[in-house]
Order: C-alpha cells, then sequence, then structure tokens
C-alpha cells in the first residue's frame, strides 16, 4: 500500500507497524530514514526563529491562507493509496481541510484517514485504526500490548511514593502556553498532579500571573516543536519575567525542559517514552534519570 504520512506522529506510527510511506511532511524525521522521503507539505513558518516571532509569523499566516501548503504535484506523483492527516491542530500540521481539497483537485483515488487525539486512549486507538487501515491489525495488536504493558509499569511504580507533586508543563513559552489534550493524563499516571489543565483540554495561553499564582512544586519548558537547543536560545522567555526566581520549582531545583518536538507534542508510539521521562522528574526516586536529549534541568541554567 501507497501511504502518505502528512504528520510525525502518523509517519512514527505506519514505521512501526512495518509500513514505509512513500511520502512524508517536512516536519517527519523519526525514524531517521523518513527523512529521506520526498515531503508533500510545506511551512510559511521560519520554525528556527524565537517563540515570540514564530507566534506573530503564525497568527500572520493563519490570516493569509494558513500555515501549510500541500505540494500539489509530489502528491500526484507518489500516487497515494492512503493519505493519514490530522484535525487536532492547524499550527502543528497540515489540517484534513486543506489535504481534501488537494485531494480533490488532484482527483487522487485514495482513502483520507484523519486523526485528532486528546488522550492516551486516543492514541492508541489511533494506531489500531492505521492498523486495520494498513492492513496490519496483528501488529499493532503487539505494539499496543507492549505500550499498555508499560504504562501499567509506569503507574504502579509512580504510585508507591505516595507523593503527588503539583506539576505544570508549558508548551509555549511566549506567550505562555499550559500543556493540555493527552498531557494532564500523563502527569497523573506519573505521579503527580496536573492542576492548571484537566485531560482532554486544549493547550491554553496562560496570564504569567496563573502559573505564579499556581507555583508548582515541578515546572517543565516543553515547546511545541523545540528541541532542547532550541529551548535554551529561548530561556529567556521564562527567566526574565517577574517571579520566575521566587517559583518554588526554580527555588528547589525542579524546573526542567523537556524535548517538545520529538516527545511532548507527538502522539504516537514515542508517547509512553515521554511518560517514562515524565515519571523520572516527578518521581525521581523511582525512574532511571532520562537521557541527555529527552530532558536536562532547567534550574541549574536560570539561578
Amino acid at each position: 500500500m501507497r501511504v502518505v504520512s502528512l504528520l510525525p506522529s502518523a509517519t512514527e506510527i505506519v514505521y512501526a507497524l512495518g509500513v514505509e510511506p512513500v511520502a512524508t511532511s517536512h516536519e517527519c524525521d523519526y525514524p531517521p530514514e523518513a527523512t529521506d522521503l520526498p515531503s508533500v507539505v510545506d511551512s510559511r513558518v521560519d520554525a528556527d526563529a524565537s517563540s515570540a516571532d514564530i507566534d506573530a509569523q503564525v497568527q500572520d499566516a493563519e490570516s493569509t491562507g494558513g500555515v501549510y501548503e500541500i505540494d500539489r504535484e509530489t502528491l500526484a506523483e507518489v500516487d497515494p493509496d492512503l493519505v493519514i492527516s490530522q484535525g487536532i491542530c492547524e499550527v502543528c500540521a497540515v489540517d484534513t481541510v486543506v489535504v481534501e481539497s488537494a485531494i480533490e483537485e488532484l482527483g487522487l483515488d485514495c482513502d483520507l484517514l484523519t486523526t485528532d487525539p486528546h488522550s492516551l486512549e486516543d492514541i492508541f486507538d489511533d494506531i489500531r485504526r492505521i492498523g486495520e487501515a494498513l492492513d496490519r491489525s496483528e501488529r499493532a495488536d503487539e505494539l499496543l500490548a507492549d505500550l499498555r504493558a508499560r504504562v501499567d509499569a509506569v503507574e504502579a511504580a509512580a504510585a508507591e511514593s505516595g507523593i503527588r507533586p503539583e506539576v505544570a508543563i508549558l508548551d509555549w513559552l511566549d506567550p505562555v502556553m499550559v500543556a493540555g489534550h493527552w498531557v494532564p493524563e500523563l502527569v497523573e499516571l506519573a505521579g503527580g498532579r496536573y492542576g492548571l489543565a484537566d485531560p482532554g483540554d486544549a493547550s491554553t495561553p496562560r496570564e504569567w500571573a496563573q502559573i505564579c499564582e499556581y507555583d508548582p512544586d515541578i515546572l517543565i519548558a516543553a515547546p511545541c516543536g523545540f528541541e532542547l537547543d532550541q529551548t535554551v536560545e529561548n530561556l529567556t522567555d521564562l527567566t526574565d519575567r517577574d517571579g520566575w526566581k521566587q517559583l518554588r520549582a526554580v527555588r528547589m531545583n525542579r524546573a526542567y525542559m523537556m524535548d517538545g518536538h520529538h516527545l511532548m507534542n507527538r502522539p504516537g508510539p514515542r508517547v509512553v517514552d515521554t511518560l517514562e521521562a515524565l515519571a523520572a522528574l516527578i518521581q525521581p526516586d523511582g525512574f532511571e534519570t532520562p537521557e541527555a536529549w529527552m530532558a536536562r534541568s532547567l534550574s541549574k541554567r536560570t539561578a
């Protein structure tokens, strides 16, 4: 089957099910061999800019035709049987409506599968649905069984301490946004409490005063699309704010940054890697320290 995946999480799912796509999006970079495939999506935003500049570019793009464009010529050349798109966020990846229009204009004879996950179970359901569409249901079941077993192991180990610290995770820095969707659920499973959003809530801009009032025990900066080095480049978006050094998480050296590109904002099989990394930050006595590319202390850089 000729599959085009238009978002990184779906690309990871397709590969995990033993199928190599014929084309992907410009953001699909895992597994590494995905970067060798043709891209059918172009972005109108400079992803290497500062968090404030990216926010401004996104707002401008949304008012003038959208953040993403479909490369119709390449899409027609690869002639897919199945296209996988998403409906959760017009900023994170090309929206299904844009994809539908391109498929119709090109007269392609293909199916369109849309993902729209807001919880861990939604992510697992997407794996099942994609497995069915690819005729890889058995492999999907095996993958899901392994992922669920790892989730159960984290939940059981995290509960042993009996202590549940308050956690805040920021998935944008300027403006400040609180991570939602599956993130509150991951925090709860990892042994924390997430008081700024409920499971399934959309990621939402917040006033900095709200973060200070919440004053979490643990604060994690994980900007959407940023690996750790890019987060470091934008740290002053947090550290120059009034009250930063007075936050409990900063004073107690429990402020961290996490890879928001590969982990926090990618609802695919590695969401369980994210859960395990979160558990290590929230309940450090019960879990191994995350690999250096996944998460680092933020407090020690900004004290």
